[in-house]
């Protein structure tokens, strides 16, 4: 990572300024400048159409000649794809549920013993009891085909990139362009090429899961130990010999990661693939009762997908963690596959069985338990009884917070919401009190929290969409410089230029005030959280089970119970995008927490120092590397729930991707697709420099 030296920074001009407090000095002018000119120069906040670039049209021009060129080739392909797909619906379908739930749980039983296989066989019983296998069954064949297609894609790629340095310099900004670039904004060109279908849903799923498992084989392959290198060479391997027979078993821990990421992403698909064409699975049915509004059925959907989604986590993790198990070699076959033996004995006997007691093969409908219309009344209820109390919260939110956050003060403060005009005393004492807390910030740290305080104090007052672009860009171009160096800083400058030229600037505004205010609760509030369950046990471990059930949730599941009580709106993705991006800053707070020396903390206590101090000035500075990351993290997250947010009618570059989409325009889906991967990206590249200075600064 490229930084700036201190001792650069640190120099004076000729005003007597240090560099990087000059810089911001600069931008503080161009943002006095651009504000009072807006009213007589309307191009300072709208950027005019006649300058935009025509990107989009250039891309459909291009998309139609591709199209019209190899659609053969990748209908052909898609042709081929579905024989094998069918053929595991097929068979799933036919597979009696018990016997398919049995082999799952024997799986689960050998990755990590009793406790998670009864949880695997409560988790697919649930799925059964309310009517949902068949539709759990068909979500099944379609990960079943995307993981190993993303396996073999991220193994073979990922052995290319470790292995020539070429392909590495591709393939890693690739990586970060896939993990960014919305999954809406490349369906349009598969759905173009391969045609309406279940396998549209495949291909997507296979492109979104593979870069996990690329990221994964790299790490695993660079970090085996050289003396594991040079024993394989001393036995005489070749080079290929040494991959397949030393580095990669080596490597397999890692690699496993890897698959239990690529399992997760794929399932996280399901709803996203029954969009372009997915067959009465699960996605579908949970996509079509929250269209119809029908909350108690989607909630219940909803529920299965976070259930396999757990389960298939779970199973992969243990056998990720487990590693590869030595056989004896003088073990008999069936003694060294015995769990396999069992797996695939308790599946043919529940086939037979099933042709006995026909319960066991389709489970009889006046069994199930399905009360969805319980939940539609408890929600009902919910809304009648509590229905003020739900619109205060949503609308003091709005009026207070979201809509100065995206319009400013200057246009939300009226009679109607705050009960008074915007006069000229008001803004004096509001410029008094940022005046005041940049002193302060000042005062306990350092002039660049002063700088943060004033830059928060300006978007409060005039919003995202009042501040001039060339001051937003000027802003973000210096910060990236200052965190991460020249590159860092031409990103920014490139990355916004591109937004800013393609005439997409409103949309991003929109989208960075909306995931800019989720991701300041999410980080504040799980920060919190995080150090809470550092310093009690107790509160870690009720954490926990509440981490991974929401880190395991497909994102489309979380809009269902914003909508139950919010209905549609900035409020409710708001929410979404909380419920979804918090984890990251909670897990990473309280893992730098904890691992803080022992040692350090005792010494700060020897030291006479009180449980607040320890925290504020020995625990807090030391984890602030891990801190920085979780914020990094909470960041992507905000990101990837953009467009799934567009579902409840936000307005952003997520609502122009799924427009994109609904339209066919493959030239607006990419501007706003890579609109917003670009701020991803900047966002990550700050954020990881920011935690890489620290750890640097404190030698960690």
């Amino acid at each position: 990572m490229n930084t700036i030296p201190t001792d650069i920074d640190a120099q004076p001009n000729r005003f007597g300024l240090p560099a990087d407090a000059a810089a911001w000095l600069a931008v503080g002018v161009i943002m006095v400048v651009t504000l009072a000119l807006r009213g007589q120069h309307a191009w300072l906040i709208n950027y005019p159409k006649e300058w935009v670039i025509p990107v989009a049209d250039w891309v459909n021009v291009f998309m139609a000649w591709f199209i019209e060129a190899f659609r053969w080739l990748f209908r052909a392909m898609s042709w081929l794809i579905s024989w094998p797909m069918e053929a595991i619906r097929i068979t799933l379908q036919w597979l009696p549920w018990s016997a398919t739930i049995s082999v799952i749980v024997t799986v689960a039983y050998i990755a990590g013993g009793w406790r998670l296989a009864l949880f695997s066989a409560l988790a697919l019983f649930y799925m059964v009891v309310v009517g949902y296998w068949p539709e759990s069954v068909a979500t099944l064949s379609l990960v079943a085909m995307s993981v190993p297609l993303s396996l073999c894609l991220g193994l073979f790629v990922g052995i290319a990139a470790f292995t020539w340095r070429s392909v590495d310099r591709v393939v890693q900004p690739t990586l970060d362009l896939m993990q960014t670039f919305p999954t809406f904004a490349y369906l349009i060109p598969i759905l173009f090429l391969f045609g309406f279908g279940p396998v549209v849903g495949l291909i997507a799923s296979a492109i979104y899961a593979a870069p996990p498992m690329v990221r994964n084989v790299i790490l695993g392959l660079q970090r085996v130990a050289p003396e594991i290198i040079e024993s394989g060479q001393m036995s005489g391997t070749n080079s290929r010999q040494l991959l397949w027979l030393v580095r990669i078993p080596s490597a397999m821990p890692t690699i496993m990661i890897g698959v239990n990421q690529t399992i997760m992403a794929a399932l996280s698909m399901v709803i996203i693939a029954s969009v372009i064409g997915s067959s009465a699975d699960i996605g579908w049915e949970v996509l079509s009762m929250m269209r119809k509004a029908l909350f108690g059925q989607s909630f219940l959907a909803g529920i299965v997908i976070a259930l396999l989604a757990m389960v298939m986590d779970r199973i992969s993790r243990e056998l990720a963690h487990r590693g590869p198990v030595d056989h004896d070699a003088q073990a008999s076959w069936l003694t060294r596959y015995r769990y396999l033996v069992i797996a695939i004995g308790a599946g043919v006997g529940f086939v037979v069985l099933a042709q006995f007691f026909p319960a066991l093969g389709a489970y009889p409908k006046e069994w199930t338990f399905y009360p969805a219309e319980q939940l539609n009344q408890g929600v009902n209820y919910v809304i009648r009884e509590y229905g003020s109390t739900l619109d205060a919260i949503k609308n003091n939110t709005l009026f207070y917070f979201l809509l100065p956050v995206r319009v400013g003060l200057e246009n939300t403060v009226k009679p109607f919401t705050w009960g008074f005009d915007l006069t000229s005393t008001f803004i004096a004492f509001y410029a008094a009190g940022v005046a005041l807390a940049a002193v302060l910030a000042g005062w306990q740290w350092n002039w660049r929290a002063s700088v943060v305080v004033i830059i928060l104090g300006l978007i409060y007052y005039y919003g995202t969409n009042g501040i001039p672009w060339a001051a937003f860009i000027a802003m973000t171009v210096v910060l990236a410089y200052q965190v991460g160096g020249w590159q860092t800083g031409l990103l920014a400058l490139l990355g916004f230029g591109f937004i800013l030229t393609t005439g997409t600037w409103v949309p991003a505004m929109r989208s960075v005030y909306l995931c800019g205010a989720a991701v300041l609760i999410s980080f504040i509030g799980g920060s919190a959280l995080g150090v809470w369950a550092a310093r009690s046990d107790r509160v870690s471990a009720f954490l926990r089970p509440i981490n991974d059930t929401l880190q395991t949730m497909p994102l489309f599941v979380f809009l269902i119970p914003v909508i139950m009580f919010f209905q549609v709106g900035d409020f409710p993705a708001l929410l979404a995008i909380i419920m979804y991006a918090i984890v990251p800053a909670i897990r990473y707070t309280e893992h730098g927490i904890r691992s803080i020396p022992a040692h350090i903390v005792e010494a700060a206590r020897a030291q006479g120092c009180t449980k607040r101090q320890i925290l504020w000035n020995v625990q807090l500075p030391l984890a602030l590397p891990e801190i920085m990351m979780g914020l990094n993290q909470t960041i992507m997250f905000g990101m990837a729930m953009l467009v799934v947010a567009a579902l409840v009618g936000t307005k952003g570059l997520g609502q122009a991707v799924y427009l994109a989409l609904n339209t066919g325009n493959v030239g607006e889906g990419f501007i706003a697709g890579m609109s917003m991967a670009l701020i991803a990206m900047i966002a990550d590249r700050i954020t990881q420099a920011w935690s890489s200075q620290k750890k640097a600064e404190l030698g960690l």
